[in-house]
């Protein structure tokens, strides 16, 4: 098992799929550091040499923002969004969506679970 950027990637994925479970790395970084080291991304985990991961392993240190300090920096982000009373930051406070999504449906992910309020019944009108 290659452990690369702190994070054990499973054996038995492509390396080019085991390395989206690196925070930070998507499909099309993952591809660009594939090219970069000269690594075949149809290889398994499993059958990557020592050589062929240390390379990966050392552009991915030296050239990007993973795991630990990449979560690190998007919180220190957010915090200083908040601080500064940004509309962004309000909406971070808030527990909103900030990305000007619609909130009166569609909004349950970011609010979480309903909470009922006493009282609001709607008035069905009889004739």
């Amino acid at each position: 098992m290659a452990r690369i950027a702190g994070v054990d990637l499973p054996k038995d994925k492509r390396i080019e799929v085991a390395l989206c479970y690196i925070y930070g790395i998507g499909p099309s970084l993952g591809k660009r550091i594939l090219a970069q080291t000269g690594v075949n991304p149809d290889t398994k985990v499993r059958d990557l040499s020592e050589g062929e991961a240390s390379r990966i392993r050392e552009v991915i240190e030296r050239q990007y923002t993973v795991e630990g300090d990449l979560r690190r920096e998007v919180n220190l982000n957010i915090k200083r969004l908040i601080e500064i009373g940004s509309y962004r930051g309000i909406r971070h406070r808030h527990g909103l969506p900030v990305h000007g999504q619609r909130t009166r449906t569609n909004a349950r992910t970011k609010k979480g679970a309903r909470k009922t309020v006493a009282g609001r019944r709607r008035t069905v009108s009889r004739k």
